[in-house]
């Protein structure tokens, strides 16, 4: 018997999402209307007086939960060109899932290696290459806040790299980003520590994941994230699931 758990936050119009999506909804009257006019009928002669629904959506690649491929970083990576979110080898988008706990750093806050290294020694495991390593904060519990965007801690630089370094391709966490928010102040080079990795270290991120909480056991589960197949793009949108047995 295997449990599907959802990891995704959904698309909704006026979400917090700082990119949110515009859906437009045609309902089943307007869609006899709609399709009526173009096959030359009436609305009268639809069955039950009434069309097809469906939506348009305007957004961004990177709203919602997505997979942010390397192309997202920078054009190069490790000297090669970059994987746009179409070139992702699928076998990186489902394998074994590890879940590190690290809902006590606040927003703002780095997680270090030490950090990682504390977490892992509390569940008693060791990260294997291919597993897809999932960050919880907590952060998606604010998704219907305004403060969705900006409550998440962010991921050091070294910490990025030593998760890589363990043959990790995938590393998600459930907050807006795994950098912080942005502060003016502050050097670029060290707001966006997890992203720029990415132009030395080849892998991909997954924003904006949901329900950490909701898996029981910190491993011993699969994680899907297959996003959807967009030519050239940085990034891709997913129903990222946890299958625990």
């Amino acid at each position: 018997m295997m449990k599907i758990i959802d990891l995704s936050v959904p698309l909704e119009n006026y979400s917090f999402d700082p990119w949110p999506p515009r859906i437009f909804y045609l309902k089943h009257r307007s869609g006899a209307k709609y399709v009526g006019k173009r096959v030359g009928r009436g609305v009268d002669e639809f069955p039950g007086k009434i069309g097809f629904a469906w939506e348009e959506v305007k957004l961004t690649t990177h709203t919602g939960t997505h997979l942010v491929a390397p192309w997202h970083f920078g054009p190069t990576t490790e000297g090669r060109p970059a994987k746009t979110i179409d070139e992702i080898p699928l076998d990186w988008c489902y394998g074994d899932g590890v879940v590190l706990d690290l809902t006590r750093k606040k927003a703002g806050q780095l997680i270090t290696v030490s950090d990682l290294k504390n977490a892992l020694s509390k569940i008693d495991y060791e990260i294997k290459a291919k597993d897809i390593v999932l960050i919880r904060t907590d952060a998606d519990k604010h998704f219907n806040k305004p403060d969705y965007g900006s409550v998440h801690p962010g991921v050091s630089r070294e910490a990025i790299k030593w998760i890589i370094e363990q043959g990790v391709k995938i590393i998600g966490m459930d907050g807006y980003g795994l950098d912080r928010k942005l502060a003016p102040e502050e050097d670029l080079k060290d707001l966006f520590q997890a992203h720029f990795v990415g132009r030395e270290k080849e892998y991909c991120q997954i924003e904006q994941l949901a329900n950490l909480d909701k898996i029981p056991k910190p491993y011993g589960f699969k994680v899907a994230v297959f996003p959807i197949k967009i030519e050239g793009a940085s990034a891709g949108w997913v129903r990222a699931v946890a299958l625990v047995p």
